[in-house]
């Protein structure tokens, strides 16, 4: 696929729609379902709504006495299991159980993430930004391939960003290990890489029909944004001098029930049949970046994260990261 396949199917859907107005007309019972970072913000009123259409959902949590608090309001078939993208081991383990006590995985909603961090290093030594929201997930995501590739029709809905727009993968320093660190440009990166994963993806799903797309949620005020000092979402627009959401963030942000809404229509819609690895938002296919247009840095898709052999090269450095991990 290239910027090409990026053509709207008109789902119908506005902007604003709600994870549950998506999944209105959507039978997920009998359907098993994971979606990392499932007990906060926009993971967490994804779970809700799959788990109020019936599906039974595995929700993977780095931190198991704050998840049983946020989980414990959910209705419907949900559990926790013990996981931390950052920890490799941790990865596998929970792959393994799920493994074991599974038949089927016919939705992967890879939602956890990080943002904008300090510099840190996960892993082998690999920049926590890549290493948590693409390396921990495409770990995950080789574990479980099994799985998803003997489940008919199975979706993976990995969590982008309008972010991916402020860099292509640094594809000579992925980690950092001369370039000068820039949060910035390291959560860029990240967006970008998971974009061209699910790019990659889909064509090693689509013998047994299945599919994996990206998604743009939209903006959201969530615990993302943990790592940003009030002053600096001053100075990006996001908030007003007296720390509440300013004008754009009150006319252009999404609530967490909105902010869902994207991910579950890619995870479900039948538009999106034979339309493998597209970049998705605002509960549609994202049109390329019209760069002469005055949204172009809150819109669209960026050529460099839609390019089969980006995704590729990608995907093979990736391998080779995580197997000499």
């Amino acid at each position: 696929m290239s910027v090409a396949d990026q053509v709207p199917v008109n789902s119908g859907f506005p902007a604003k729609s709600t994870g549950a107005e998506v999944l209105a007309k959507i039978d997920l019972t009998g359907k098993t379902a994971i979606v990392t970072g499932g007990y906060s913000g926009i993971g967490l009123e994804a779970v809700r709504a799959l788990a109020a259409k019936g599906a039974r959902v595995v929700v993977p949590v780095r931190s198991p006495a704050k998840a049983a608090e946020a989980l414990a309001g959910v209705d419907g078939d949900v559990v926790s299991v013990p996981m931390d993208l950052a920890d490799l081991r941790s990865v596998r383990a929970f792959a393994d159980s799920f493994l074991a006590e599974n038949k089927q995985l016919n939705l992967l909603i890879n939602n956890a993430g990080i943002m904008a961090c300090p510099l840190e290093r996960v892993g082998p030594g690999w920049e926590s930004q890549f290493g948590v929201n693409h390396m921990g997930h495409f770990a995950l995501a080789q574990a479980l391939f099994s799985l998803l590739e003997t489940t008919p029709e199975a979706r993976v809905v990995a969590l982008s960003s309008t972010g991916h727009k402020i860099s292509d993968v640094l594809w000579d320093d992925i980690n950092f290990e001369t370039t000068e660190y820039n949060k910035w440009v390291a959560y860029g990166q990240a967006k970008t890489a998971d974009a061209l994963f699910a790019n990659a993806l889909s064509r090693r799903l689509k013998p047994s029909g299945g599919h994996a797309f990206a998604v743009h949620p939209g903006g959201i005020f969530t615990p993302l944004q943990r790592h940003l000092p009030q002053e600096e979402m001053v100075a990006l627009g996001w908030l007003g001098e007296d720390g509440q959401p300013s004008e754009l963030a009150r006319a252009g942000f999404k609530t967490p029930e909105q902010g869902c809404s994207t991910t579950l229509w890619a995870a479900t819609s039948p538009l999106l049949v034979g339309k493998p690895g597209v970049y998705c938002e605002d509960c549609d296919i994202a049109l390329p970046t019209d760069p002469d247009s005055p949204t172009a840095r809150f819109a669209g898709v960026n050529a460099h994260a839609a390019n089969d052999e980006s995704a590729e090269r990608l995907w093979e450095i990736s391998t080779k990261m995580l197997a000499a991990a």
